[in-house]
């Protein structure tokens, strides 16, 4: 593998962290503003929502400027915002220094992934791409549980700010590991938005807003679950979230490796798992090893997805991928926005801190039920190229004839 993708792999670490460092942080920095887990929640949604949105503008900002650099202005971008985050002095304002980091999140990821897929062979793309995302799995083993440990030990506002400081190591690392990329010729704005016309692209990306969605309903009340329900010490959020991590880095990179074997049964399984996982977590979480293992498998099978996913977006997206990549990260974001919010709604409801499981099954469910929809549709789509090229007249040699 290309030493760019190590460049692009810090930079995901970066990311990846304070994507998810707020998690087991939900608690300090509610009773820190004044307010309620499922208002805090929205540091989570806003993040997401950035993201989702962040992604499109950000790109589209980018099409005319080579991608290194385009990669570069984005960490910094991601520095600013957790900078605004750490010297927050209101809760509005530490929402806001989420959004701005959240910007550069959804660009860096999609131009990272076109970069990566480029650098190798076309039947190395998934596993160069899932590559990057180690990065951002790592995050979680390293990154995040370490953020969480500070957070708790010496306040949440020096975790965003170390966080801020890995935004600059990450930017070093572009600057000095990728290759000056230019900007691809002759792809135009329009030729972008084209592939949105495309039914499998948007299958795909809503099997990731729903797939991914439901590991975020559960994970996002991690914190009040573990301590609530399960009976663990608040410091013990930390090694749960370890796990978690772990439970990604794995998934992420045997998701890679099948998805460029078979991609389409890596996500039936994947998905499917998943689901079931989640609905017994509303009972696993009830008990401290049980709890743990599963909080392991929605890692593993969460981040399963992401390889495939991400890779049957660029496929289907071929001539011009650069935006449908980077809003296909914003689709992951939305669905975690969605599972946030939804998980907030029904322990907000009474129902609850592991109500949030049934929200999460429900969404990988109807995940999977995409996933067959799409490969039926492709399949049918084949038949009828196939029928049409049968159909196709043959032509015969003519004769001229002499009389």
């Amino acid at each position: 593998m290309p030493l760019a993708l190590l460049a692009l792999a810090i930079g995901a670490f970066g990311i990846g962290t304070t994507e998810f460092v707020i998690m087991g942080l939900l608690p300090e920095v509610a009773n820190d503003y004044g307010v309620s887990i499922p208002t805090a929640g929205f540091l989570v949604t806003g993040y997401a929502l950035g993201v989702m949105f962040g992604a499109p503008l950000m790109t589209v900002l980018g099409t005319k400027v080579p991608r290194k650099r385009m990669l570069m202005l984005l960490m910094g971008l991601f520095i600013a915002g957790n900078l605004l985050s750490a010297l927050a002095p209101a809760f509005a304002v530490m929402l806001a220094g989420r959004v701005v980091a959240s910007l550069a999140h959804g660009a860096f990821f999609g131009i990272g992934s076109v970069v990566a897929a480029d650098l190798v062979a076309p039947h190395k793309r998934a596993g160069a791409i899932a590559m990057m995302f180690t990065g951002l799995t790592v995050a979680n083993v390293v990154g995040v549980p370490l953020g969480t440990l500070v957070g708790q030990s010496v306040g949440w506002r020096v975790t965003f700010a170390v966080v801020a400081a890995l935004g600059v190591v990450g930017l070093a690392g572009v600057a000095k590991l990728v290759p000056d990329l230019p900007k691809a010729e002759g792809v135009r704005l329009r030729h972008e938005l084209a592939a949105f016309k495309n039914v499998q692209v948007l299958l795909a990306m809503a099997m990731t807003v729903l797939g991914f969605g439901g590991v975020f309903a559960a994970i996002t009340y991690i914190a009040p679950m573990m301590t609530h329900v399960a009976g663990f010490a608040d410091g013990s959020v930390t090694w749960l979230l370890v796990l978690f991590g772990l439970g990604m880095v794995g998934g992420n990179l045997v998701g890679g490796k099948f998805a460029d074997r078979a991609l389409m049964p890596m996500l039936y399984v994947s998905l499917g798992a998943l689901a079931v996982v989640l609905a017994l977590f509303t009972v696993t979480a009830h008990d401290k090893i049980a709890s743990a293992v599963t909080v392991f498998l929605i890692g593993a099978l969460g981040f399963a997805t992401v390889p495939p996913l991400q890779k049957r977006v660029l496929d289907h997206a071929h001539g011009a991928p650069t935006l449908a990549s980077a809003v296909n990260i914003g689709a992951f974001n939305l669905g975690n926005a969605l599972a946030a919010w939804l998980g907030g709604v029904v322990i907000g409801a009474g129902f609850g801190y592991t109500a949030p499981n049934w929200v999460g099954a429900v969404l990988a469910a109807a995940a999977l039920v995409l996933a067959f929809l799409s490969a039926a549709l492709e399949r049918r789509e084949t038949a009828a190229s196939r029928t049409v090229v049968g159909s196709l007249p043959v032509e015969r040699p003519t004769t001229t004839v002499h009389h």
